[in-house]
């Protein structure tokens, strides 16, 4: 890796945590932990799991994420079906609550870090923004699923 890169991306990594430790700095005002708003998140923004999907997301073992899973349910932000045809797998997925609650704490986040950011003139903002554009495209190429060979022709 060249120097620039490694350069790059030390700082891009520094800047990331400063930025989600100062917007978490809102999140009790949902009233939820930690581990049980990030759970919420992930089926908000990522549609229904199973346990073992939500587990592996939240890098949590699958007795962990029942029990995270088991205190959204007791709120209502959450519900649980198994699965028809193998009834040792659960879906989980957010309910209408759930999603309200998520947007409500995602808009706080926003909000917070969006005072942070109004000491920036428009030129600065739109180098904020296209950073944000470029690396989230990054990101999503080196995670996108392999493609399949081509079929037919050379």
């Amino acid at each position: 890796m060249n120097d620039d890169l490694s350069s790059a991306a030390d700082r891009f990594h520094s800047a990331a945590i400063h930025v989600l430790r100062y917007a978490a700095r809102e999140d009790p005002a949902s009233g939820l932990s930690a581990a049980r708003l990030s759970a919420l998140s992930v089926l908000v923004f990522g549609g229904p799991k199973t346990l073992g999907e939500l587990a592996a997301a939240e890098q949590v073992r699958p007795p962990t994420m029942t029990r995270i899973v088991h205190g959204l349910e007791k709120d209502g932000l959450v519900v649980r079906a198994s699965d028809p045809a193998d009834r040792r797998i659960t879906h989980v997925r957010a309910t209408a609550k759930g999603k309200r609650v998520l947007q409500r704490a995602r808009k706080r986040r926003i909000e917070k870090l969006a005072e942070r950011l109004s000491s920036l003139d428009a030129k600065e903002l739109a180098v904020v923004e296209q950073a944000a554009t470029l690396v989230d495209a990054a990101l999503r190429r080196s995670s996108a699923p392999p493609r399949p060979p081509a079929r037919g022709g050379a």
